[in-house]
């Protein structure tokens, strides 16, 4: 709790203890000024029973008054302390019931209004941590699962490819080269998989450190485009680079890299065939970037949009790993542009797909 909402607190507390303080001895006052007007037009006999009262009360009207009042005070300090064990007990009661997940929100007296209302802010926080740990806990299960399943597949061809060269000795030569072929581009998407598998999880759970330096965006991205132009050419597919000439920009080459073939890699997977894929790259504050990615195919829903670059997210819902990755790629784009303290969004309308990055 800050020192603000304690500083708030006190000063009511101590206001509303001067305050009846106050209303007391004004009221004892008032009682005895009004007391002794009122004596002091009568007569007074010795025969009158408040006489003795009243003449001890005269004689010693100070010690009285201060009696009185300290009485009332120490009545009035009691009651104060009092209510403020009361609130005390509520607070207590209140983050116990915090702790135990027992309510949903937290009452206290108005005169704790800032107490109450900072621990509702608190429970809040703790509401969703627990939501969000939760929400870790599963997608670490779902992790587990989607490996094991995406592994699988390619594991289940390289063993069962090799198992046939391994038992058919008289296989024809042209076969044996096919089979071979096969393994082996299975045990590379086998390895492209582990790799993404490490790559997200090594950015997830390590304190990573970028390495800047100036780059020519414009250069590096032109170079990485070329680098895709067989992927391109398998869906017939065209690109347009529109690009600052010597954009100089800061980042780290290597993640920034990965960033890119990761964009490149979902705009080809996701496109229509024979259609063009179209990248600009523009200056954007001081050693900053602007860079879209934009590409025609069919129209990403709104609601997936918000999910879009979630762990294991993947358009089509078969979750077949032979066509679109493992659904890691725009997660690991994401965190690589967090931690350049950039951003990146989609955006899908009229079969057009457009990714927006900022750095």
């Amino acid at each position: 709790m800050n020192n603000a909402v304690r500083q708030e607190v006190s000063k009511q507390l101590v206001k509303r203890f001067l305050l009846q303080i106050l209303f007391y001895t004004m009221f004892v006052t008032v009682v005895s000024v009004v007391g002794y007007l009122v004596c002091d037009r009568r007569v007074w006999y010795a025969t009158d029973p408040w006489y003795p009262v009243l003449h001890v009360l005269h004689r010693h009207w100070m010690a009285a008054f201060f009696f009185v009042l300290l009485f009332g005070c120490v009545v009035i300090s009691c009651f104060h302390f009092y209510q403020i064990a009361r609130m005390m007990e509520q607070v207590v009661q209140a983050v116990d019931d915090m702790s135990t997940g027992r309510v949903n929100s937290v009452g206290l007296p108005v005169t704790l209004h800032e107490v109450e209302k900072k621990m509702n802010q608190i429970l809040n926080h703790m509401q969703q941590s627990e939501f969000h740990a939760k929400e870790a806990e599963q997608r670490k299960n779902e992790m587990i699962v989607y490996m094991a399943h995406d592994l699988k597949t390619p594991l289940t061809s390289v063993i069962g490819y090799l198992t046939l060269l391994k038992d058919e000795a008289e296989i024809p030569e042209h076969l044996r080269q096919k089979y071979l072929d096969v393994a082996w581009n299975k045990a590379g998407r086998l390895e492209e998989l582990v790799n993404e598998f490490f790559e997200v999880t090594r950015l997830n759970f390590a304190h990573m450190t970028l390495e800047y330096s100036m780059v020519n965006m414009s250069v590096m991205l032109a170079q990485i485009l070329y680098e895709f132009k067989p992927l391109f050419q398998q869906k017939g597919l065209e690109y347009r680079l529109e690009a600052e000439p010597d954009l100089m920009v800061s980042c780290d080459i290597e993640k920034m890299e990965r960033v890119f073939d990761n964009l490149i890699k979902n705009a080809i997977n996701y496109s229509y065939e024979n259609t063009e894929i179209v990248v600009s790259l523009k200056g954007h504050g001081e050693q900053g970037m602007e860079m879209t990615v934009k590409n025609q195919g069919k129209t990403i829903p709104k609601e997936k949009l918000e999910v879009l670059f979630e762990q294991f997210f993947r358009l089509d819902t078969a979750r077949d790993s032979r066509s679109g990755g493992t659904g890691l790629g725009l997660a690991i784009a994401r965190q690589i542009m967090e931690l350049h303290h950039g951003s990146i969004r989609c955006m899908s309308e009229n079969e057009t797909i457009t990714f927006q990055l900022l750095l």
